[in-house]
């Protein structure tokens, strides 16, 4: 049982930081930001999960199993990540790849307490066993002085900033998106999303306040900060994988990216040149198509829709192609098997799905792990949301490593070097975030 409260707020910024300072005495934490993006969709401003109770973590062998398991017997709000390796307890698949990062392949919390933030109130639900720490909690919270140095992003000692390394070096990227191409030119695959990773030993970073400094970079409306004891989940995501709303499921594959001009008319340009690029249209295409394909599977028959295609929606460091993908489920189907049937999600695969994870498994140098995996929560009445891991640091305190990957899909009209050159757009908001 949970006891719940709401409180009136004066200042709805500075809550946010104070709910992140807080936030930091525990070892379980997961913090979820719209950013304020302006969704019919997104339910809250902000959602703070903080404080195990109980936990999963466990490796991909009955992932899904485990995990239905889990949410049933607890029934309450959970939170936690899928990452992408549990396509081997859907498909007969494996992960060999390089993993610096040793990250568990499923985790899922159930927080003692939770803090939900909307316009100018902040609602909480406290597990009964620590309900006598809600009124003292909420007074600390709000009188939590807000450290400058975490949120403003000052130059930091240059000494210690990550040296970052490229797994894939861009004379090997060409040749993999080469060989790449040719499995699309014998028919193999039509398309599939290649990854390269970049990285850093020996690396000691701030995760906190590399995080506030990704999200100022970015404002996406799928911000993370995820801790798990000594691992760290600092992402700027733009993308949701998948929400259930009572009946309804929706998907919002994105696939076509342009950068951002400072000059209007020259953005506005960008945005007329991404809408009318057929190769970026094709590849959106694609994965609607493996999206309804994957949605079908649990919906009512006839009730896959697609409201929105190849719309342009403008972030502050791109602009994305996104497509909007509905359906209806039934009021007694199974959650965890909407996810198991859509997962991974398409837009980090390609099409067909299990042919285009086959190759990216043999061409790729780095295990995926959470990365083009997925973040979010179960509520008690079987609804989820979750994002995908796009766009994001991690980090391993123990280990001292720091990793973030960036893809782009390749289909029969790539150019290899064009693809590089979209990798490295893709990568300059997490360098940034990592050099300051």
């Amino acid at each position: 049982m949970r006891v719940t409260l709401k409180f009136s707020l004066e200042n709805s910024v500075s809550i946010k930081q104070q709910l992140l300072l807080w936030s930091q005495q525990y070892h379980e934490v997961v913090w979820l930001d719209s950013n304020k993006y302006h969704s019919q969709s997104n339910e809250y401003d902000a959602i703070l999960a903080v404080d195990a109770l109980t936990l999963l973590q466990t490796d991909a062998v009955n992932g899904f199993q485990k995990l239905e398991e889990y949410q049933k017997i607890t029934n309450d709000w959970i939170f936690g990540y899928l990452s992408y390796d549990l396509k081997n307890d859907v498909e007969n698949l494996i992960s060999q790849n390089h993993d610096g990062l040793d990250f568990p392949e499923l985790y899922f919390f159930q927080p003692k307490k939770v803090f939900f933030l909307k316009g100018n109130m902040l609602e909480v639900h406290y597990l009964s066993m620590v309900d006598d720490e809600l009124q003292s909690d909420v007074h600390t919270i709000l009188n939590t002085k807000i450290d400058q140095e975490v949120f403003n992003h000052e130059d930091s000692n240059k000494e210690h900033r990550p040296k970052i390394k490229l797994r894939i070096h861009k004379d090997e990227y060409h040749e993999k998106v080469t060989k790449m191409l040719a499995h699309i030119h014998r028919g193999d695959i039509y398309e599939a999303n290649f990854c390269q990773e970049f990285y850093a030993e020996n690396a000691e970073i701030d995760p906190l306040s590399t995080y506030t400094h990704l999200n100022s970079i970015s404002k996406p409306p799928f911000a993370t900060y995820m801790r798990l004891e000594d691992k760290y989940i600092l992402s700027a995501s733009p993308e949701r994988y998948i929400k259930k709303k009572g009946t309804k499921i929706i998907s919002q594959p994105i696939k076509g990216t342009a950068k951002r001009s400072k000059d209007a008319e020259e953005d506005q340009q960008f945005i007329e040149n991404l809408r009318n690029d057929e190769k970026e249209r094709a590849e959106n295409i694609m994965i609607v198509d493996l999206v309804r394909n994957d949605l079908s599977k649990t919906a009512i028959k006839g009730s896959v829709q697609v409201p929105e295609l190849c719309k342009i929606y403008t972030f502050d460091q791109v602009h994305q192609m996104i497509s909007t993908v509905v359906s209806e489920v039934t009021e007694t189907q199974n959650p965890i098997e909407i996810l198991k049937t859509t997962f991974p999600m398409g837009s980090m695969t390609g099409a067909p799905k299990i042919s285009a994870m086959q190759i990216i498994e043999n061409l790729e140098e780095t295990k995926r792990g959470i990365y083009s995996g997925a973040i979010g929560y179960f509520t008690p009445n079987n609804d989820f949301d979750f994002n995908v891991v796009i766009r994001s640091i991690l980090y391993n305190s123990t280990k001292k490593y720091v990793s973030y990957s960036v893809g782009g899909a390749i289909t029969a009209k790539s150019i290899p070097e064009k693809e590089y050159e979209e990798c490295l757009i893709k990568a300059k908001a997490m360098r940034e975030a990592l050099e300051s």
